[in-house]
């Protein structure tokens, strides 16, 4: 079946000529946005909403972020994106795993973005069926003879200056952008201070001489940390042979010393602020997602060749605290964190740090980073959550940011963690001395135990 039936069928009622084009012969959408000769502004994306008064299709370029607010202001409504239950029953009802980009219905409204109609040619992805619609402009045209055209639309490269001259860019605004941001977490949000129990890690980690009976006899102060280390060490994941009946324990047989100095500090962190009870649909909740990251974190550096590792521990810390930037949002802006999650929601394609520059101006990596640097946390960590989502980055321990953005990359792929999915390029793993197999290999071996570790998240959730 090169496309769906009902596709099939409404393309033929009205007389439009097309192309399929297997993916076999030019390569998967992802794939086909970074041809020469083609670019995301070709590819058709359609976004469902709905509100109390039904459901209306919008489409929308791939390189392009669907502004919401906009959107409700020219129809005088409040859509939402409809969630991926919804997207999942109305894939089945067509006999396939994914809604294809292609308007099916003339009885729910229909609004195209403008700049779809200034390309010769578009392309459509057909849901699971692995072919693609090429449709030329006049034909695409026949499909809107009911739809409204408009600009609700904003450009990703308006607010996402290219990863080869961000290097540059940033240079330029960042004393301005980082003293503001540090100065409104400092004096105006009156961010909690930093934990009493982190203080102390923090001075125990720069401690030449701490050792397992210092790092236990903190910790043990902390009775809900103290068992939270003592479930993290007992978990089968880590299949710990006999009991693990205390914090001394959990360091000597299990963890380990530089593990669990940072894993504790990650906790002590991590119940510093409330957990939003907003968030996007199918969000991964917070604990799961900072338990994935760290482990991930930690079976890429043990893959790395010895002579290129970096701290496993302060790797383990930094996917532990990947995410932190979205609690802090919530705490921040909590008037806007309703409208950036709705944005989220609809558009999927895209990156929620861009998503979240466009709405606050500010995305959760530089808030983290900057209540990090606050914190006078390391600055392996706050490199790392400032720079996650930039492969190119090439600056101070690049090493942690990268595996970020490989941890996060991987994540998503096996659908652990919610985001767009990049095309990993062979420099991504050359540059950790990385075998693509090799990371491969970790990513599977966290699918696998995948409900442990959700058991080990639940632990620290409570």
């Amino acid at each position: 079946m090169p496309i769906p039936p009902t596709v099939s069928e409404r393309l033929n009622s009205q007389g439009i000529n097309y192309q399929i084009i297997d993916d076999v012969d030019i390569a998967p959408l992802h794939q086909l946005c970074s041809v020469d000769q083609l670019n995301q502004s070709q590819m058709v994306k359609l976004v469902i909403l709905q509100d109390s008064m039904g459901h209306v299709q919008a489409l929308i370029p791939a390189d392009s972020l669907l502004d919401l607010t906009r959107l409700n202001e020219l129809k005088g409504r409040q859509l939402e994106a409809i969630t991926p239950q919804e997207y999942e029953q109305m894939a089945r009802s067509q006999g396939l795993d994914h809604v294809p980009d292609f308007p099916l219905s003339d009885s729910q409204p229909l609004v195209v973005e403008k700049r779809l109609m200034a390309n010769a040619d578009l392309y459509l992805e057909m849901g699971n069926s692995g072919h693609f619609l090429k449709l030329s402009q006049s034909e695409f045209a026949k499909l809107l003879t009911h739809a409204q055209e408009a600009e609700f639309c904003v450009p990703l490269e308006d607010f996402s200056p290219g990863s080869d001259d961000r290097a540059s860019i940033e240079h330029s605004v960042q004393r301005f952008t980082q003293l503001r941001i540090k100065r409104r977490l400092e004096e105006t949000l009156e961010m909690p201070p930093l934990p009493e129990t982190a203080e102390r890690i923090i001075q125990l980690r720069i401690d030449p001489d701490a050792g397992v009976g210092d790092l236990a006899e903190l910790v043990e102060k902390d009775p809900s940390l103290a068992a939270q280390v003592v479930s993290w060490a007992s978990s089968p994941y880590y299949a710990a042979p006999g009991a693990i009946k205390s914090v001394h324990d959990a360091v000597v047989r299990v963890l380990g010393f530089d593990l669990v100095i940072n894993l504790a500090l990650g906790l002590a962190l991590g119940r510093t602020l409330e957990l939003p009870k907003d968030g996007p649909h199918g969000v991964t909740p917070f604990w799961q997602s900072s338990v994935y990251s760290a482990v991930t974190m930690e079976g890429l550096v043990k893959a790395m060749p010895s002579e290129r590792r970096p701290s496993l521990g302060l790797a383990y810390l930094s996917g532990l605290l990947s995410n932190y930037g979205y609690l802090v949002l919530a705490h921040i802006f909590p008037p806007y964190f309703k409208v950036i999650c709705r944005n989220i929601e609809a558009n999927s394609h895209v990156d929620p740090y861009l998503i979240e520059q466009h709405v606050v101006g500010v995305d959760r990596e530089t808030l983290a980073s900057q209540l990090m640097e606050c914190w006078s946390m390391p600055e392996e960590v706050i490199h790392a959550l400032r720079w996650q989502n930039y492969p190119g980055y090439q600056g101070d321990y690049n090493v942690y940011a990268r595996l970020l953005y490989l941890t996060n990359q991987l994540l998503r792929s096996v659908d652990l963690v919610q985001g767009p999915v990049h095309t990993l390029s062979d420099r991504v793993f050359s540059e950790l001395g990385l075998e693509r197999e090799d990371a491969l290999a970790v990513i599977n071996h966290v699918v696998t135990r995948k409900d442990e570790l959700n058991q080990m998240a639940g632990n620290l959730g409570g």
